[in-house]
């Protein structure tokens, strides 16, 4: 998920991407970060600054085997969709549509790497 994030931003935005972190905190099974994002969603052009609190799980290996990101989905909804997200941002329905639509690129991401 990262690399396909990555190459969106380096593919459009690069120029106006922030990433500030806090909170850093691990041990040997997992841990937890909070960073604030600027950028620009690639679907809209539009500009978000996006506030996310971050869990991780580590194998015995050290590598990160679950994440989980909290934000705010209505503040972003409202920057990265403009009209749409104030107006539906609070729906279960367009968190779903959201969701859907992040998990089907991801799929297209690895499936363009495996080939």
């Amino acid at each position: 998920m990262w690399r396909m994030l990555c190459g969106a931003t380096k593919a459009k935005g690069a120029d106006v991407w922030k990433l500030k972190f806090s909170g850093v905190e691990a041990d040997a099974s997992g841990g937890k970060a909070h960073w604030e994002a600027d950028y620009r969603f690639s679907a809209t052009g539009r500009m978000v600054h996006n506030v996310i609190d971050g869990v991780f799980e580590f194998n015995d290996q050290g590598l990160i085997t679950r994440h989980r990101d909290s934000f705010d989905f209505y503040s972003w909804s409202r920057q990265a969709l403009g009209t749409p997200g104030l107006l539906l941002g609070w729906t279960p329905f367009l968190r779903n549509k959201v969701k859907a639509t992040a998990a089907a690129n991801l799929q297209k991401f690895l499936a363009s790497r495996s080939t």
